[in-house]
């Protein structure tokens, strides 16, 4: 693992590659004895120190071991993002973050074809508790397309405009029907369609403000999405699969603290939990999956992985049934009975 910093701190970690005080780094650097044992103590949260305390059983590192699987990386992300600077938004302070010219709200492919889908939503006509409760990860599909104003009822209710709101300096901005920090919506959706009746397969850009799909790519794609993804059934042999994207700065343009980072990846969460329920309203079985190479994919959408960046892949279709008419589950669900013997037992 190679990482890089500012030659301040290179020369910090050089000063305690063995046992010293901090005030005696702080006079040989010249330093603020506070500000270096502030430096210090987040290094050490980090990893990169350890301190006398830690140097034995029960110190200080309890815990730690459980970011071990995750490395540094694991341990920098988290601990570098915690306690975030909150401020009051004022007046003032959005004028700042205002003055220059905010990210387009809609990303649109302007010369690409396009198919207009119905505006016409399907009434999924299933209560709240049974969609919460029937919702399954599905893995096989049946060899059936998904019918087109489904998939349409599908696109709209997970990531089309359900409503504007004035943001002031930060002008109009969209709802949709999961949350987002700050309403930027930094999420784009991207389509790897197979089955689907009446559209050709290809690959698609989701056009949020148009509620249609922009042709980036005819031809079948499934393939290769699905060796993108390690292989997995539940891409492989979905008849759509849907790839999140973050344009960053969007989202970046008002959100300026690494903690951001955070609420991009929650927001992705959001998104693919409306997706799987909605699709399972639809009598849809739905996968979802952070598991993919992120450069082929991105390299399949044509995005350059930095402004923006693949996050999640989420794919839907017709459930496949055995011969009882019962849903195809890896994990079928246990009786009361198994259930109870594999909690006592």
């Amino acid at each position: 693992m190679k990482i890089s910093t500012d030659p301040i701190t290179a020369s910090v970690l050089h000063s305690f590659s063995e046992l010293r005080s901090v005030s005696d780094v702080a006079q040989e650097l010249g330093l603020d004895e506070d500000v270096l044992g502030s430096a210090a103590s987040s290094l050490s949260s980090l990893g990169f120190l350890e301190s006398e305390e830690q140097d034995g059983a029960g110190s200080g590192t309890d815990g730690f071991d459980a970011w071990a699987p995750w490395g540094r990386e694991g341990l920098s992300f988290h601990f570098s993002t915690r306690d975030a600077p909150f401020t009051e938004s004022t007046d003032e302070i959005r004028d700042e973050l205002t003055k220059d010219p905010s990210p387009p709200l809609f990303k649109e492919y302007k010369d690409a074809d396009r198919i207009f889908l119905p505006r016409y939503q399907e009434d999924p006509g299933r209560s709240y508790r049974e969609v919460l409760y029937r919702r399954r990860t599905h893995r096989d599909f049946a060899d059936a397309p998904v019918g087109r104003e489904v998939f349409s009822t599908l696109m709209a209710m997970t990531f089309g405009v359900k409503d504007f709101i004035d943001a002031q300096q930060f002008g109009a901005l969209m709802l949709r029907t999961s949350p987002a920090g700050g309403a930027r919506h930094e999420l784009e959706a991207y389509t790897v369609v197979t089955g689907v009746a009446g559209i050709a397969p290809g690959i698609y850009h989701y056009n949020v403000r148009e509620h249609s799909l922009e042709l980036l790519r005819e031809g079948e794609f499934r393939d290769s999405l699905t060796r993108a993804c390690d292989s997995q059934s539940g891409v492989g042999e979905a008849p759509f699969s849907v790839v999140l994207t973050a344009v960053v700065p969007r989202l970046s343009f008002k959100y300026r603290h690494p903690r951001a980072y955070r609420v991009m990846l929650m927001n992705s969460g959001h998104l693919g939990q409306t997706f799987v329920l909605t699709a399972t309203a639809l009598g849809l079985g739905s996968f979802q999956t952070a598991a993919f190479n992120d450069s082929a994919v991105e390299e399949l959408l044509g995005v350059d992985g930095v402004r923006e960046t693949a996050l999640y892949v989420l794919s839907a279709g017709v459930p496949a049934v055995d011969a009882n008419g019962d849903a195809v589950l890896s994990h079928p669900p246990m009786s009361l009975e198994g259930s109870r013997k594999a909690r006592f037992e």
